[in-house]
């Protein structure tokens, strides 16, 4: 099957076509901003990490940095530095062009100052500007499509008619070839027995019960049980009592396909197919992963509402509450209440959702994206020092 994306010279292809002002350190956010606001066709990522952090946890952002700025969906990319912080610029803007792709970078230290920085930047974006937002949409192959699995403001439907519709179609994509990527490992908790089982070996399963292990383990040193407990009480007035529950609801979005591999918060995946990256249950920082992990759409699932977007993507918001898909209308891209109400098929809206995706990624707007939402957040590992 086929759709209309934008070919990279490193075989990856993008649904999007942008350029991308990208922080590498929370102190470059501000010049990053002013720089990305004077050039039509960009986007920004910021984030509060990049400088401060020790071992693991600094390796983490830094990886998911470079996933960002090879992200398919980006066609050149200006890091932004201060030129004293622990994150590397240099590493990111030489991972870019062995990709092909344009780079450039500015030190605010080396420039003088902010306004000297913002003017370079400029500069270097505008002559980036001028080839790479000329590329055209071609015909490209579904198999090279990667859909991030996510839901955030979860509720009692969000487990009955949103998440299996998502499974629906995830288990759609990659039928034919595509590749699925779902996260939130705190939300597999009590539940990782099952997913475990489905993966494509032994070795596979075992990783994904010892990255659940992992997430109890960080929770119990903060003296939280988490098990037969939920710590949001959003999902509680929603009619979630557990995380149990709320991960039975998670786990379907992954619909019935075997595992193929687990991969680390930020990480690209090597296999097609449905792939578990190892992120934080905030949808935020876990959608960030997944845009790190080359990722180019997400579907989203809320029960109780989120105006949530990405600044690199486009999200697909789904609900499964009648209410919230009236109250919140501006903010959802599909309605899947009629099932809750029992008025649809899950495969009848499951077809309706795949034929809105290919929509989407072939150039249609979401909800997110006409409101501007762009949030960004990189989970950490260790503290600050």
């Amino acid at each position: 099957m086929k759709f209309m994306g934008y070919k990279r010279p490193d075989g990856t292809v993008g649904v999007r076509n942008y350029l991308l002002v990208l922080s590498s350190v929370v102190c470059a956010n501000h010049v990053s901003r002013k720089i990305s606001e004077a050039v039509p066709g960009t986007a920004l990522f910021v984030h509060g990490n990049g400088c401060g952090q020790l071992g693991a946890d600094g390796e983490q952002t830094q990886r998911t940095l470079d996933g960002i700025a090879k992200n398919p969906n980006i066609a050149a990319v200006l890091v932004v530095s201060l030129g004293c912080e622990g994150s590397s610029a240099e590493r990111i803007v030489e991972n870019v062009k062995a990709t092909g792709r344009p780079a450039a970078h500015v030190r605010i230290q080396d420039r003088g100052g902010t306004t000297a920085t913002i003017r370079a930047g400029i500069n270097a974006l505008k002559e980036m500007a001028e080839k790479c937002l000329s590329q055209k949409r071609e015909e490209v192959d579904i198999r090279d499509l990667v859909v991030s699995l996510e839901c955030g403001g979860s509720d009692a439907t969000s487990g009955i008619s949103a998440n299996p519709l998502v499974g629906w179609v995830s288990d759609r994509i990659i039928s034919l070839g595509a590749t699925a990527i779902l996260s939130e490992t705190p939300e597999m908790i009590g539940a990782e027995h099952i997913l475990s089982g489905r993966g494509v070996d032994p070795g596979v399963g075992k990783k994904i019960t010892e990255i659940v292990k992992d997430v109890e383990k960080s929770a119990n040193a903060m003296h939280v049980d988490l098990r037969g407990t939920n710590p949001t009480p959003g999902n509680i007035e929603g009619g979630l009592s557990s995380i149990e529950e709320k991960s039975m609801g998670c786990l379907a979005k992954a619909g019935s396909s075997k595992v193929m591999e687990v991969v680390r918060y930020g990480e690209i995946p090597k296999s097609r197919g449905l792939v578990i990256m190892d992120t934080p249950g905030f949808d935020v920082e876990s959608v960030t992963g997944m845009l790190a992990g080359g990722s180019q759409v997400i579907l989203f699932t809320t029960g109780r509402g989120t105006p949530v977007g990405a600044p690199i993507a486009p999200v697909i918001k789904i609900t499964g509450n009648p209410k919230v898909a009236e109250w919140m209308r501006e903010n959802i891209d599909f309605d899947a209440s009629p099932i809750t109400l029992g008025k649809e098929s899950l495969e009848s809206a499951g077809e309706r959702l795949f034929q809105k995706l290919l929509y989407v990624i072939s150039g249609e707007q979401t909800s997110s994206e006409v409101l501007g939402h762009t949030e960004t957040g990189i989970t950490r590992i260790g503290p600050s020092v």
